[in-house]
């Protein structure tokens, strides 16, 4: 009898809980199949996919790596647009990835990542490949899942961030704008803006008008309190750039000499106020770090569900938390969908009874 053979990659951008994932679902599956499993490693996503750039792998290398962050099977960004269509270079990347799976002698695939990989993932079902995706992303922006594994370990980062310029801001009478990744929705900027206290929170889903936000800075300024937070989603827009498409708006910025609106609404904060403004990129310390207890947890139990699909041959899903117990979506039914932010959802009018402004 063959040993049954199951690739394992990781793609788009690192988050904690990657290992811890790996782990789950390489324990769920040798206590399932025993001997008669052989986990193949497959390097940087679908970059080591498309060049057969794998390995056979050991059981040992999934002792230890529950707390470790960051990925042991490496990661790399490929854009769906690339690997779905020959472009200029005249290559079929779909045909070089199914001949990969097929040198592999693979019984099937698991890909750990984000909206673009589980685009891919889908693509590759519908070629007819074994495919099963597992929701990593610390935007935690993956619809058809309550929660993705890296999310809440970022979240406990961004936090601490916030919690930590409460004091610089104190002692220098400043606002302070942190600016928290997340370029299309705003759970990651919503959530540790609420933990962290802040007294404006500016999101995707709610276009600002920066004379709000500068009215709420100075009203504080006014009632006695001599500092103020502001947590800034990467991806914010004012509302007059909401009227422009995504590329016009990108040209305005560029034009400009910005990427993000941090920056932008701080000058004319500072301006419109006279308080003094600073700006704090955290960038890319949200994605690293040991993954917190409950992303160990959160991975583990998706880990083990993969492998529970891939004991049952059930192929072409999505694992996923689905009202707190873990279940699994069709790809197709998930793939190139975002989930946003409600902003009339129940967390932002928490944060508006609290007198958090949203900038709108």
């Amino acid at each position: 009898m063959s040993k049954k053979r199951i690739g394992i990659l990781t793609s788009g951008g690192d988050c904690p809980g990657l290992n811890a994932t790996i782990r789950g679902v390489a324990r769920a599956c040798y206590d399932e199949f025993g001997k008669d499993l052989q986990i193949i490693g497959i390097q940087n996503g679908y970059y080591g996919l498309i060049n057969n750039i794998a390995r056979e792998m050991d059981i040992t290398e999934f002792s230890g790596i529950l707390t470790q962050g960051g990925t042991i099977l490496g990661s790399k960004r490929q854009s769906f647009k690339m690997l779905s269509s020959i472009g200029e270079d005249n290559v079929d990347y779909v045909k070089k990835m199914k001949n990969t799976y097929k040198d592999l002698k693979l019984d099937c695939l698991l890909t750990l990542g984000g909206n673009g990989t589980h685009k891919t993932a889908n693509l590759l079902s519908q070629e007819g490949l074994n495919v099963i995706g597992l929701p990593k992303t610390i935007d935690n922006d993956i619809y058809g899942t309550d929660v993705t594994f890296g999310f809440h370990t970022a979240v406990d980062t961004a936090t601490d961030v916030i919690d930590r310029l409460h004091t610089t801001a104190a002692s220098h009478s400043r606002i302070l704008m942190v600016e928290i990744m997340g370029n299309k929705a705003g759970w990651l900027t919503l959530y540790s803006g609420l933990a962290g206290g802040a007294d404006a929170i500016i999101i995707p889903e709610i276009p600002y008008d920066i004379d709000s936000i500068c009215e709420a800075m100075q009203k504080r300024s006014d009632n006695g309190h001599r500092f103020s937070i502001v947590a800034v989603a990467e991806g914010a827009y004012s509302k007059e750039e909401a009227k422009l498409k995504k590329k016009e708006r990108a040209k305005v910025r560029l034009d400009a000499g910005i990427t993000t609106a941090t920056a932008t609404i701080a000058a004319q904060v500072q301006k419109a106020t006279g308080i003094e403004t600073r700006v704090c990129v955290p960038g890319h310390m949200l994605r690293g770090g040991s993954p917190s207890a409950y992303d160990r947890i959160l991975a583990t139990r998706f880990g083990v569900r993969a492998a529970e699909l891939i004991a049952d041959k059930k192929y072409g899903y999505s694992v996923a938390m689905i009202k707190s117990e873990i279940g699994e979506n069709p790809l197709s039914e998930v793939a190139g969908k975002t989930k946003f932010v409600d902003p009339d959802g129940g967390y932002v009018k928490c944060g508006k009874a609290l007198g958090i402004s949203f900038g709108d």
